[in-house]
């Protein structure tokens, strides 16, 4: 119990400056100043890696150790990088040019797949570490769990660590269940005692943990792996600087809105002194012209600006619940259409709507798929799971333990049968509900879809002050 209220306690201090340092001294004729440059959460955005490069190399030219790393979800957040036709590719490539050494794996690395994912991490030309991922089948190329860089006079190694809560019952990332069915992960707590010798073995100087595993369980793992030296993590989307066992535990953010910037002073294989800062680059100004110039290029895809539709005022994301299941329902041909809030994923302005607002609503290349199931055993998903959900086509009633639904304002006995469109995600995390023999997977994604209904049946938005969101 000390321990965790602890923890929650270091949770309150996190945004209480930009500043930790741990015994602050100078560095003495035989240390050395190694500093790391860290990003994490960037979801597909490309604009500011100019920025960065530009940084980075300014640094290079007095400071002989310096490195650049990832903490992981470099995809799904931006039609321009997840809808490219290699999708991926252009956030790779703009890494690769940046000047990145290593990148955990993060959740969303998975989303696109294994044969994406694969021909991704081909082409990265940085180390990608994960300690708790088995690659199998998949065909995707095994991670090594640390990766050892040598820069300057140092030796830096970083072990790479995943999330795997993505699901109840079951140990995987929180990306689609459908796309990591032929990998095996390994609750990141049970691979830790495999490496606590690591910094001697690898004869090292500074050991880093690189993680994807959320700010309280970084904190955790300071506490319960002290022969860190760092940790440097990504998920929580939060800026974090705090120092647990004398070690430095950091997230910069997410979007890359920040740059963090961790400064240790190494002396014999020892930690002396830490300090950590954080650069918004927003305000910053310089950029590299060379990779700025390739971004713009990438970002001049006039197939995300055709209008498609048209707005009729704002719509937050509750009232985009009735749209996207309205769309679902009625381009699929369906009784009821059902839809998880968090694959909504921003709001719609009033005007013009455009192929990118829907793929920014909508990111994640979910397939639609349409589902033949009873009314009872609809009624027993939504009461025996307790999900969330916004819905279309349907109405409950609750009557005590029983729930009801209606079609048109007609109760639906419990044996009959009724059609549902819906994103492949949630049947595959409520598998035992939606079996995936029974799915009619469809021809397109639910953005896809989306984007022809705009086209093709009705091109006008205008679901303001709806809420139509459901929960037993």
């Amino acid at each position: 119990m000390k321990r965790y209220l602890y923890l929650l306690f270091v949770l309150v201090l996190l945004s209480c400056g930009d500043h930790a340092t741990i015994d602050p001294e100078q560095p003495s004729s035989t240390a050395d100043t190694l500093t790391i440059f860290f990003i994490n959460d960037q979801h597909g955005q490309l604009n500011n890696f100019s920025k960065i490069k530009h940084l980075v190399d300014k640094e290079k030219e007095t400071n002989e150790h310096v490195l650049l790393v990832c903490a992981g979800d470099m995809f799904s957040g931006n039609p321009i990088v997840d809808q490219y036709e290699e999708k991926g590719y252009p956030m790779i490539d703009i890494m690769n040019k940046t000047g990145f050494d290593v990148s955990v794996l993060g959740n969303h690395e998975f989303d696109y797949g294994p044969d994406h994912l694969k021909n991704r991490v081909l082409q990265a030309e940085f180390d990608w570490v994960c300690a708790n991922v088995n690659m199998k089948d998949s065909g995707v190329p095994q991670p090594d769990a640390f990766t050892t860089i040598a820069v300057g006079d140092l030796k830096v190694t970083f072990l790479g660590l995943v999330e795997t809560f993505g699901k109840p019952g079951a140990i995987i990332p929180a990306t689609h269940p459908w796309r990591v069915t032929e990998m095996q992960f390994r609750r990141h707590t049970d691979v830790l005692n495999t490496h606590r010798n690591l910094k001697e073995e690898e004869n090292s100087d500074v050991l880093i943990a690189l993680t994807h595993l959320g700010t309280q369980n970084d904190l955790e793992l300071a506490e319960i792996f002290p022969e860190l030296d760092a940790v440097i993590g990504g998920h929580s989307h939060q800026k974090v600087n705090v120092v647990i066992n004398d070690a430095p535990v950091v997230q910069a953010g997410s979007y890359l809105a920040l740059l963090g910037r961790l400064d240790l002073i190494v002396d014999k294989a020892r930690i002396t002194s830490s300090e950590v800062s954080f650069i918004d680059l927003h305000e910053y100004s310089e950029r590299d012209k060379d990779l700025s110039a390739l971004i713009a290029t990438y970002n001049n895809a006039p197939q995300f600006n055709e209008v498609i539709g048209v707005a009729l005022s704002d719509h937050d994301r509750n009232e985009l619940g009735c749209f996207y299941t309205a769309a679902l329902k009625d381009y699929l041909q369906v009784d009821m259409s059902f839809q998880n809030g968090g694959g909504i994923r921003s709001n719609i302005d009033a005007g013009d709507i455009t192929t990118l607002e829907i793929y920014n609503m909508d990111p994640f290349n979910n397939q639609s798929v349409i589902f033949t199931m009873t009314a009872q055993e609809v009624s027993d998903f939504f009461t025996e799971t307790r999900a969330g959900l916004h819905v279309s086509g349907v109405t409950f009633q609750q009557s005590g333990q029983n729930l009801t639904l209606y079609l048109d304002g007609k109760a639906i006995p419990p044996e009959e049968l009724v059609t549902i469109g819906i994103n492949d995600y949630i049947p595959a995390v409520y598998d035992q509900y939606f079996p995936l023999e029974k799915a009619e997977i469809q021809g397109l994604t639910t953005a896809e879809t989306i984007i022809e209904y705009l086209k093709t049946m009705n091109s006008t938005l205008d679901d303001e002050g709806c809420n139509q969101y459901f929960q037993y």
